[in-house]
């Protein structure tokens, strides 16, 4: 097996990301039309459909995305929710909550903690969570993060994921023998120059460490990889490039691996800091139907940081799978109301309870599944 990594692939790209902007901007509408004639479409279609160009299209374009989706996976929208284990932090990202130099109440739960607001969740019929942690080894050591997988395994989540520190190869392989299912890991800008600048202090400032996080986890055998970018640190176009070739990356060398991809938009950040780049609704929309008509298999993902609106207008229209209800701190959904309750990493907008989502998915014609899947084969294992 080929020992280049992304990062060796990334280095190259900055001529080809300049001249495939320049294409975005040169778009016409006959490049937009050649794109919906040739679904799933290629990089050439990726650009035409992220230009201005294709604002003129938007209906076509969206059912486009709706029938590709319909037909790679059903009308239907997967429901998950985050479980917060810790905001225990040492890393100084501007755009974040958990922010290390920020004054907020930490907490890390204990294994009954978890537990607890694990039954919450599956008493409200969810199968699929994912296990939020701040970056802080001493507070939320692997151990910990381990035995929690173990533990949601055993109260019968058919899906278990991760948003934590990276991990190494190793350490992911422990927690895929755990049950361990995804691994998330944005990283939040391809720019190296804007990564700098949002990570002034703590481990997260090491670029390729981070982005090579995911190659790690599909060598470990984790089987579905979520991948992303923070919407708003830079140019949603050129990272949205960059992002077009990771997915391909890892889709070509760790072929049994599948991947999923989010679209975190920044609206509330610490004080003191402004995003440099807007994204606005129409690029949103833009960036999420081009990036299903070019990747028909991967799981596109929503969280509740959207509007219910705009949540709705795009559920089935590329996006297959959303969390609902979400709490972004740790303990919050034991202790909703408490004085008690911890810092939260950011406010939610989608503020619905769980059976509203479900019943504005219904009436959309799709389906909420709060099951992910069952298992059928073991993890692949690249070595």
């Amino acid at each position: 097996m080929s020992k280049v990594s992304f990062a060796d692939t990334l280095t190259g790209l900055d001529s080809a990301i300049d001249s495939a902007v320049e294409k975005i901007n040169r778009a016409t509408p006959d490049d937009v039309e050649g794109a919906l004639k040739n679904i799933s479409v290629n990089l050439d279609g990726f650009t035409a459909l992220l230009s201005p160009s294709a604002d003129a299209f938007a209906d076509q374009i969206k059912n486009a995305a709706r029938e590709l989706t319909a037909q790679r996976f059903g009308r239907v929208v997967n429901l998950y929710k985050p479980l917060y284990l810790s905001n225990a932090c040492v890393n100084a990202c501007l755009y974040c909550g958990f922010n290390a130099s920020m004054d907020i109440r930490r907490r890390t739960l204990t294994l009954d903690e978890v537990e607890r607001e694990g039954a919450i969740l599956r008493s409200e019929g969810y199968a699929s969570v994912l296990l939020v942690a701040g970056e802080d080894g001493k507070s939320t050591p692997v151990a910990l993060i381990e035995d929690s997988v173990r533990r949601l395994k055993g109260m019968g989540f058919s899906y278990v994921g991760i948003e934590v520190a990276p991990l190494s190869l190793e350490q992911y392989a422990r927690l895929g023998e755990a049950g361990l299912d995804g691994v998330t890991v944005y990283q939040e800008t391809y720019d190296r120059a804007i990564y700098k600048q949002v990570h002034p202090g703590g481990p997260k400032r090491n670029f390729d460490w981070r982005l090579a996080t995911a190659e790690r986890a599909a060598k470990a055998g984790i089987r579905n990889i979520g991948l992303g970018f923070l919407l708003g640190l830079g140019d949603y176009r050129r990272e949205a490039l960059a992002l077009y070739a990771h997915v391909r990356f890892i889709q070509k060398t760790y072929w049994q691996t599948s991947v999923s991809v989010s679209f975190p938009r920044l609206h509330h950040t610490p004080e003191g800091y402004a995003p440099e780049r807007h994204v606005s609704d129409v690029e949103l929309f833009r960036l999420i139907t081009a990036t299903r008509l070019a990747n028909p298999d991967i799981t596109l993902t929503l969280s509740t940081r959207e509007s219910p609106s705009l949540r709705d207008s795009l559920f089935g229209v590329g996006i297959n799978h959303a969390s609902a209800g979400s709490k972004t701190s740790p303990g919050a959904y034991s202790s909703i109301g408490s004085e008690d309750t911890a810092g939260e990493q950011f406010p939610v907008v989608d503020e619905r309870e769980p059976e509203e989502v479900a019943r504005s998915i219904k009436e959309l014609g799709l389906e909420g599944v709060w099951k992910d899947w069952d298992p059928r084969f073991g993890p692949a294992v690249y070595r």
